[in-house]
């Protein structure tokens, strides 16, 4: 039997709901406990009335090292996805071992109920598209085998964003078009900056609300990275580039997500907000995800205070549940001098940030006053070890741990920790040289350390009543995830996300009864045949009159979808951010470099036929309308001036942008970032440097670029269209 069928309710008058299979109940004075070590004794880790702190320090003095070294990881698990994997009884639970390989590193991972039951393993990342009734079904019996153990200790499920438009992204995107979906991050940006801000509550508290229900109780999400760097992979799902937009969102958004101004409720969701300290300022674009983006770059005085931190500090103000830092170190050697919070300068240690004593311990948790918990982002201790090269993954642990972190994601380590827990007192460094530039206290565990990171971490657990009521009923999840208003709010942020960019003699909007030719033009031509059948099919459910050649048309609608580069791997050179098709461009080394040798972008296929039917259509009077999907600040210079009417979405559906078109609503979004004028302004030197500094938002960039690069106007950076406007934040026309 389901767990989710048979899981029974105790109501407490003024108290938690406790929900629970097999754990034994206690009753006192008319009150409902969970006797979480089954002893029949009311022991304070057992006693709600306690605070969440107080529960989580009396549980771990009474927890093994097996117990604590379990709670310390995060990994990937789905349920049964596939026919040929064995399952348990409830054919939920994917028992079948396996031996990952990915991007983040490669671990040989038991069933379920062994990461349960024998490694102890109690956190877990959703990284599958389901059903919410699957969901939470799902996460229903991975609780009931945690029952099952000498404490119980409810298993946390935490996933990427959901609730986002867009294309499905591991890492980023974990589901598309399952649960009511909002434009991406940078539509909700564009949306705030024309309508206001109050969009951000409904968003966050609708997230609670479907989350909730289904017993996932943390995400993620969300960044609040500024961008400053034009060619970060990862922009599409930042807010945008400002620093004081950023931290009104993040005001707004912990608590609405968490449900409470000061922590969390028994409601809520946890926050992991990501990436400390401020993932967007990428030499030249380059992710630390693969070794040419290894380092943090800050090429202009103070822009670590002025522009990347300012986004975590109302989230930290707010009591988000963890912070997650980046995998990239600061370089010294590239950057001006930089200031702490307190107006001292930083201390440069050439480590990954979950490594970095500094930006842990001092800078996050000393100035900015963090009392949560950090978890790290997925691959430090493998791949993406930056700085801590020469220790292997048991010293690489301790390190991150005594550092300041208490959750490792991606890392399935529970033996490596217990290795490196045992070093400490064993004679292991007494045949091994201790690696340079550590003591034996840096590379071991110690209880202390150990202690403090699971405290931490059950502390959350106990906070989100999930030790008392773990348990979902599937229906009520389903219905309260698919619900209509949820999908309405959604919709309606999908059409506030709209930027007309231009509109030229008012081509827009166009008459109900104008006769149009829509094709559209992604990365591929597989990609760019499934869009253009889309649309068509849009248009004609919304029975607009259309043409199969643009010859016959009134007016064309282009609809342009560019990619670039690839989110897990180096390109062979920059990511290519202008609308091209087989662009001839420079290599670069893994040191950042550029070289003799060349090969091609294609951010478009078939760019050449979307600007010779715009040409066509202009030489003929026709109106010509193009789209852009924004997820990253695209070169428009091979789009706009050969366009009547210009609009961009950010993962926006294709429904609201027509109805732009067609005047059913008008436009109010406003550009969350800069756009680009063209190459030259972010031309990269033989010395791996920008024209255009890398920390600083596309807003400030004028203020470094050289006047020969500037108009009459002092403008060089932002793109000018052919009405004079700049392409720059907050740039937006309407009807």
């Amino acid at each position: 039997m389901k767990a989710s069928h048979t899981f029974k309710t105790y109501k407490n008058p003024n108290g938690p709901t406790i929900t629970s299979v097999e754990q034994p109940i206690l009753e006192i004075d008319g009150l409902y406990f969970k006797d979480i070590d089954r002893s029949g004794i009311l022991k304070p880790f057992s006693d709600w009335r306690l605070s969440a702190h107080e529960r989580a320090q009396a549980l771990v003095k009474e927890l093994s090292l097996e117990e604590k070294l379990g709670q310390l990881f995060v990994t990937s698990r789905n349920p049964k996805t596939k026919e040929e994997e064995e399952t348990d009884e409830s054919g939920l639970l994917n028992e079948s071992a396996v031996g990952e390989n990915t991007i983040f590193a490669g671990y040989d991972i038991p069933g379920t109920t062994d990461s349960l039951l024998k490694d102890k393993m109690r956190n877990f990342i959703l990284r599958y598209p389901l059903a919410p009734e699957t969901i939470a079904a799902w996460i229903d019996q991975l609780q009931y085998v945690a029952e099952q153990d000498k404490h119980f200790i409810p298993a946390l499920i935490t996933s990427n964003s959901r609730n986002e438009h867009g294309k499905a992204v591991f890492g980023m995107n974990d589901a598309v078009g399952v649960f009511p979906s909002w434009p991406g991050t940078l539509g909700i940006g564009a949306a705030v900056l024309g309508s206001g801000y109050d969009l951000i509550d409904t968003f966050g508290k609708a997230i609670r609300k479907e989350w909730n229900a289904m017993g996932m109780k943390k995400g993620y999400m969300y960044m609040v990275d500024a961008v400053t760097d034009p060619r970060w992979q990862r922009i599409y799902g930042t807010f945008g580039e400002s620093p004081e937009m950023i931290q009104e969102i993040a005001k707004r958004l912990v608590p609405a997500v968490q449900g409470k101004t000061d922590g969390l409720s028994e409601d809520g969701v946890a926050l992991t907000i990501k990436h400390w300290s401020g993932g967007g300022a990428r030499e030249n674009g380059f992710d630390p995800h693969y070794k040419e983006g290894q380092w943090n770059v800050y090429a202009t005085e103070d822009s670590l205070r002025t522009y990347h931190l300012p986004g975590f500090m109302p989230a930290i103000q707010n009591k988000v549940a963890s912070i997650m830092p980046y995998y990239a170190k600061p370089a010294k050697q590239k950057s001006a001098p930089q200031f702490g919070l307190n107006g001292q300068k930083i201390e440069w240690i050439p480590v990954g940030f979950a490594f970095n004593k500094y930006f842990i311990q001092e800078l996050l948790r000393e100035e900015a006053g963090f009392k949560g918990y950090v978890n790290s982002d997925s691959g430090i201790i493998d791949n993406m070890g930056w700085g801590v090269e020469d220790l292997d993954r048991a010293e690489r642990i301790a390190l991150a741990i005594n550092t300041g972190v208490d959750m490792i994601s991606e890392c399935y380590g529970v033996n490596y920790a217990k290795e490196a827990y045992e070093r400490r007192t064993n004679d292991y460094y007494k045949n091994h040289p201790i690696p340079a530039g550590y003591t034996l206290e840096e590379i071991t565990l110690s209880d202390e350390a150990l202690d403090r990171a699971v405290t931490r971490t059950l502390k959350e657990k106990f906070e989100l009543g999930v030790f008392e009521n773990p348990y979902r009923n599937e229906e009520e999840a389903h219905d309260l995830v698919i619900d209509q208003n949820d999908f309405d709010a959604a919709m309606d942020v999908h059409r506030k996300s709209v930027v007309l960019l231009k509109n030229t003699n008012e081509t827009l909007p166009l008459a109900a009864n104008t006769k149009v030719y829509v094709e559209g033009f992604d990365q591929s031509e597989e990609a760019t045949k499934k869009l253009t059948e889309t649309l068509t099919k849009l248009y004609q459910d919304q029975k607009i009159e259309l043409a199969t050649t643009p010859e016959q048309a009134d007016a064309i609608i282009l609809v342009l979808s560019p990619s670039s580069g690839n989110y897990f791997s180096a390109t062979k050179g920059l990511l290519e951010i202008d609308l091209c098709d087989g662009k001839i461009v420079k290599d670069f080394s893994e040191e950042g470099l550029p070289l003799e040798t060349e090969h091609e972008e294609t951010t478009i296929k078939n760019m050449a036929r979307v600007m010779q039917i715009a040409k066509d259509a202009k030489a003929e009077g026709k109106k010509i309308i193009a789209t852009v999907n924004i997820t990253m600040p695209w070169i428009l210079q091979n789009i706009e001036p050969y366009v009547d009417a210009l609009l961009v979405g950010f993962d926006t559906y294709d429904q609201a942008l027509l109805e732009v078109i067609y005047g059913k609503v008008s436009p109010v979004g406003k550009l969350p970032i800069t756009l680009p004028k063209n190459d030259e302004v972010i031309a990269v030197d033989k010395k791996g440097v920008c024209i255009s500094p890398n920390d600083v938002p596309g807003y400030v960039k004028d203020q470094y670029l050289p006047d020969s690069l500037k108009d009459e106007n002092g403008k060089g950076y932002a793109y000018k269209d052919q009405e004079g406007n700049y392409y720059e934040f907050g740039f937006g026309l309407s009807y």
